[in-house]
C-alpha cells in the first residue's frame, strides 16, 4: 500500500529549518514595522464568490460553512472597525488544488496599509522580499506593456474576437467562446509569464475586467484599468494586490456579475458575505492589501521542484 510509505515528511529537516527561519522573518518584518499581527478564523458561514476559486465545504451544528481561501473578508471587517495596519499569517485552502505548486491547504501572508496605494505597497513587497534575497533583481511594468512586448496587442483595447482566436492558438478550440477576463489569463499565464524576467516581477494596471476586488481608474492613457498588481518570483506567481475596493454599492455589483458567471459555468450559487457588506457599508478605511503564497516563496528560496518539498505533510501525505 502506497500510501503508507508516506508517512514521513515531504520536506527534509533543512529545508524545515528554513521554513522555521522564514515564518521568523517575516514575522520580524512587520513587527519592526509596527503592523499588527491578526488571528482569525479558518471556518465562516461565508465564502468568496469568484468563478475561478472554489472553497472547502464544512459542516458545525449542521449548519452550512467553508474553510477559508484567504483571511480577506475578515481582515476587512477589522479594518473597518479601526485596527488600522494588520496582518495574518496562517493557513488558507482551496478546493481540488494539488499540483507542483498547489496544495488544497497552503500558508498565507496577507496584510493591509491604511491610506497606501498598490505603487507603495508594491515597494513594501520589495523591501520584504529584499530581507529574503538581499540585491534581488528587480522589474515593474505594466500588463499592457507585457502584453504588446510579447504578443503585439493592447489587452486594453484589443477585441474580444481577435482575443479569442489567440486564445485558440495558445490552447484549443475550447477557447472560441470565452470571456474577455479568461482569455487574457490564458495568454498571460501561457505565452507571457514564462518570457519574465528573473527575479522578481511587478505587474500592475490589469485590465477593468480582471479588477476582483480592486478598484478601477484610467490610466495616462484613457484606458480603463483595475488598481492591482501581481508579483512573480523567478516566473512564479508570488503576490497578488489590490488598492482596495471601499465603494459598497459597486462592491455589491460585482458579487452580483459573480453569481451570473457562476450560473453561466454551472457552478453552485454562493451567497455573498453580508458580513462584509455591512462593514463596508459602515466605512472601510481607503488602503492596499496583498496576499502573498508562502510556500511558493519557499520554493524559490529552496530551489524546490514540488511544494511537496517545503511542507512537512501536503495532501497526498495526509
Amino acid at each position: 500500500m502506497e500510501h503508507l510509505n508516506q508517512w514521513q515528511p515531504g520536506a527534509n529537516m533543512t529545508a524545515l529549518r528554513q521554513r522555521s527561519r522564514v515564518l521568523s522573518q517575516l514575522r520580524d518584518f512587520f513587527q519592526q514595522r509596527q503592523v499588527m499581527e491578526v488571528d482569525l478564523p479558518l471556518l465562516s458561514r461565508a465564502t468568496v464568490t469568484d468563478l475561478n476559486i472554489d472553497s472547502i465545504e464544512a459542516r458545525n451544528e449542521e449548519v452550512g460553512a467553508y474553510l477559508q481561501t484567504s483571511p480577506e473578508y475578515f481582515m476587512k471587517r477589522l479594518l473597518a472597525s479601526g485596527s488600522g495596519d494588520i496582518y495574518s499569517l496562517g493557513k488558507a485552502f482551496r478546493n481540488a488544488e494539488s499540483g507542483r505548486r498547489h496544495n488544497p491547504e497552503f500558508t498565507l501572508l496577507e496584510w493591509y496599509r491604511c491610506g497606501w496605494d498598490e505603487h507603495q505597497l508594491m515597494d513594501e513587497v520589495v523591501e520584504l522580499i529584499a530581507t529574503l534575497v538581499p540585491e534581488i533583481a528587480v522589474r515593474r511594468c505594466s500588463y499592457a506593456e507585457l502584453f504588446i512586448q510579447h504578443l503585439g496587442v493592447d489587452p486594453h483595447l484589443v477585441d474580444l474576437t481577435n482575443l479569442q482566436s489567440l486564445a485558440v492558438a495558445a490552447s484549443s478550440e475550447a477557447w472560441a467562446d470565452e470571456t474577455r477576463a479568461n482569455c487574457l489569463d490564458l495568454l498571460f499565464s501561457v505565452l507571457i509569464e514564462p518570457q519574465l524576467d528573473d527575479g522578481l516581477v511587478l505587474v500592475y494596471d490589469y485590465p477593468a475586467c480582471q479588477a476582483a476586488l480592486a478598484k478601477c481608474t484610467e490610466d495616462s492613457q484613457g484606458r480603463q484599468v483595475s488598481r492591482r498588481f501581481e508579483g512573480f518570483l523567478n516566473r512564479v506567481e508570488l503576490a497578488n494586490g489590490y488598492c482596495e475596493l471601499t465603494d459598497v454599492a459597486e462592491q455589491e455589483s460585482r458579487f452580483t456579475e459573480d453569481q451570473r458567471l457562476r450560473k453561466l459555468s454551472g457552478k453552485a450559487a454562493v451567497a455573498a458575505d453580508q458580513r462584509l457588506l455591512a462593514a463596508m457599508e459602515s466605512g472601510l478605511p481607503e488602503c492596499a492589501g496583498v496576499a502573498m503564497g508562502v510556500d511558493r516563496l519557499l520554493m524559490q528560496l529552496q530551489g524546490a521542484d514540488s511544494i511537496d518539498q517545503v511542507m512537512a505533510f501536503s495532501w497526498k501525505r495526509c
